[in-house]
């Protein structure tokens, strides 16, 4: 037996390197692999920094100036679009009563046409045909690169309409109120007194217009609708026109017309 102490000489120079050997072999950590968690740090919420990024604010500060950039744009981009693009050519189709200049002015093409561009040209632009009481319809036709078509639909009158106030209008078949000017001669003539019954008359007018009525007198008894030989009276309107056919069976008669019948006089 040696007179060494345990732990040394060559046993202990052995479990050194054992132990040496076995640091050696111990896995060096990968900065590429996370470490695993335990359940408490896994279920903890992360932190994030809420200080903004320099860049990111800097962008941020930057656009007001690109919304400017784009607003002249926009800009310039309409003004070249009505330089580049004006209406040059108007037609007007349709009319009677109106003038092509009356036309063009309540389409917003009156003598200026050049100065608006046929890109933006619109209803929008020519609803001012429909404020005059002559048009009844208007189509507004676009062709490229500019041209504009303008075709108008006409209120007829059909007949002259005495106001309580006294004065004479034309009125056209869906009751709008025409100038006078120009009317024709043979346009039978509404009037009367009391309360306005326009609306009848105008009914009564639609229903026996081929009988060459002459006027349609109302008051508050009844219509009178005088015809160039006789006449028709009824206190109620949905009488008249129920029994309307009785003027061809009694030509040149004077005809009352009652709910409940009809009433022939010489």
């Amino acid at each position: 037996m040696s007179g060494l102490p345990p732990g040394t000489g060559p046993e202990r120079r052995r479990n050194r390197r054992v132990l040496r050997s076995q640091e050696a072999e111990a896995p060096s950590p990968d900065p590429l692999v996370p470490e695993p968690q335990t359940p408490d740090q896994a279920a903890a919420p992360h932190s994030e920094s809420t200080e903004p990024a320099p860049r990111r604010v800097g962008r941020l500060r930057r656009l007001p100036w690109a919304r400017m950039l784009l607003g002249l744009a926009l800009a310039g981009a309409l003004v070249a679009s009505l330089v580049a693009l004006p209406v040059r050519q108007v037609t007007v189709s349709g009319h009677s009563r109106l003038t092509e200049a009356q036309v063009r002015r309540l389409a917003g093409l009156g003598g200026a046409e050049n100065s608006f561009g046929w890109l933006y040209y619109g209803a929008w632009r020519a609803r001012g045909l429909l404020q005059n009481p002559w048009v009844q319809a208007a189509v507004v036709t676009r062709t490229f690169p500019d041209r504009v078509a303008i075709q108008v639909t006409e209120r007829r009158p059909l007949a002259l309409f005495t106001r309580l106030d006294g004065r004479t209008v034309m009125v056209a078949q869906d009751g709008t109120l025409l100038p006078r000017a120009g009317a024709p001669v043979n346009l039978p003539v509404i009037q009367g007194w009391g309360p306005e019954r326009l609306s009848d008359a105008l009914q009564v007018l639609r229903a026996l217009g081929q009988y060459n009525v002459k006027s349609v007198l109302y008051s508050p008894s009844g219509l009178k609708v005088k015809l160039a030989a006789g006449s028709v009276w009824s206190g109620d309107v949905h009488a008249l026109l129920k029994y309307a056919g009785s003027i061809s069976m009694y030509p040149n008669k004077n005809i009352n017309i009652y709910p409940w019948g009809v009433s022939v006089q010489e």
